[in-house]
């Protein structure tokens, strides 16, 4: 008889072991029975609260992308201007949690993925709708192009990520400030 009350802990036990499996990998090319290993549980037990190896990565996408909503909020909610708002999003986008070598190698791993996965591709363009949809809020009354402009700053953050991410610092300050140089430039500061 199942234990009442587990399987919460057990799904979230299975998203950090497969954020950590691709982490190590640098790929989905991981099995379910490593992950589920690494959760300290059976393969069965994974199948069974998920499917398959891609509805676990599809969670753990969606657990890093809801700390990264966590981030965003964060900074949001200190921000005293719509300038503001726009550097709080830049800010969060570059916030040290964001290049743990797991959670970029998972980034990675849905860039990847989202060619040939419609489900990945659907999360991938989710988070792509919503930072242009922040920033698009955050430029209004700004500029007199704020989705043109929103666009440009958020290819720029993922471009600036990518590029920070994968370099040998791995850390985001040279990133960050080129972005919040942009935004100085787009509103011509």
């Amino acid at each position: 008889m199942p234990k009442v009350g587990m399987e919460p802990i057990r799904r979230s036990a299975l998203v950090k072991a497969t954020i950590a499996e691709i982490g190590e990998a640098h790929s989905l090319d991981v099995t379910v029975g490593q992950i589920a290993r690494r959760a300290g549980m059976s393969t069965a037990l994974a199948h069974h609260y998920f499917g398959g190896k891609d509805q676990i990565f599809l969670a753990a996408m969606r657990h890093i992308l809801a700390e990264y909503g966590e981030q965003v909020r964060g900074q949001l909610a200190q921000a005293r201007s719509k300038r503001g708002r726009a550097e709080a999003i830049i800010i969060a986008s570059f916030d040290q949690t964001c290049f743990a070598p797991e959670t970029v190698n998972a980034w990675m791993t849905l860039y990847a993925a989202s060619p040939t996965s419609p489900d990945t591709r659907r999360l991938l363009h989710l988070y792509q709708r919503r930072l242009r949809s922040n920033l698009t809020h955050a430029l209004r009354g700004l500029t007199p192009q704020p989705e043109a402009d929103a666009e440009t700053l958020a290819a720029l953050i993922d471009g600036l990520y990518l590029r920070a991410a994968l370099s040998r610092s791995g850390t985001a300050t040279a990133a960050l400030q080129s972005a919040l140089s942009t935004l100085d430039l787009l509103l011509k500061e």
